[in-house]
């Protein structure tokens, strides 16, 4: 009896330190580099938009995932709109020691709509609608809204060598709960809200430096965050 007490211990104990290794520490800062580019070609309606993003579960080192996306743009004329239909390739990391990772292919298509309110306030909303192959799951779906504001701090507008302060908040909602091998995700897959102070250093080159909560169903994460965003 005594032996089989014993063995039962040394089991659960493996057993709390494998969940302990697999759990994120949500008390700890995480870190994404990313680039941002757009451009036109000459005078058309139509151009590119891409970005790289390196997003790591602490500061550098754990990543949780590499991202490279890019897309065809169009801007109808006389519409203050512009549309994306674009493609994004996605490896994401486990946190911790784990190597292990995963592949996730993911077309997308986007409308994003500027607003501007008095002089200070310029809001874009975006849409954004993605149909994702994410490897060992079914096909998936999901829906964003991401509501954007920039406040220029020194300036009347957002011009060069102009200080802004930066904010947004973005939803995403799963299209499916069952994602294949009996398992399911909730229709709430994450909200993201960020704050940044931003500085455009010339026309069509600014940087930004600033933090976001990430919320899952499952943990909440605070991220730094450093951007690059070019128009060229």
């Amino acid at each position: 009896m005594k032996k089989k007490t014993i063995f039962r211990f040394i089991i659960i104990t493996i057993l709390i330190s494998h969940t302990g290794k697999a759990q994120i520490n949500e008390s700890e800062l995480g870190a994404w580099y990313m680039y941002f580019f757009n451009t036109t070609f000459k005078e058309s309606s139509w151009g590119v938009q891409g970005d790289i993003q390196y997003r790591n579960w602490n500061l550098a080192g754990d990543l949780e995932q590499l991202l490279i996306r890019g897309g065809i743009t169009y801007k109808p004329q006389n519409a203050n709109i512009k549309l994306t239909l674009g493609y994004g390739n996605i490896t994401t990391g486990t946190y911790g020691s784990d190597q292990s990772t995963s592949a996730e292919s993911r077309i997308y298509q986007e409308a994003l709509y500027p607003v501007r309110i008095g002089q200070r306030f310029h809001l874009n909303h975006r849409f954004r609608f993605e149909q994702r192959f994410v490897e060992g799951q079914n096909f998936r779906t999901r829906f964003r809204y991401n509501l954007f504001l920039n406040i220029p701090l020194n300036n009347a507008d957002m011009e060069d060598r102009t200080i802004y302060l930066s904010l947004y908040n973005e939803l995403f909602i799963n299209g499916q709960r069952d994602i294949g091998n009996e398992n399911q995700v909730e229709l709430f897959d994450r909200n993201r809200f960020y704050a940044a102070i931003g500085y455009i250093i010339r026309k069509g080159l600014r940087v930004q430096l600033g933090a976001m909560k990430q919320t899952t169903n499952n943990w909440s994460k605070d991220q730094l965050q450093i951007s690059f965003h070019h128009q060229f």
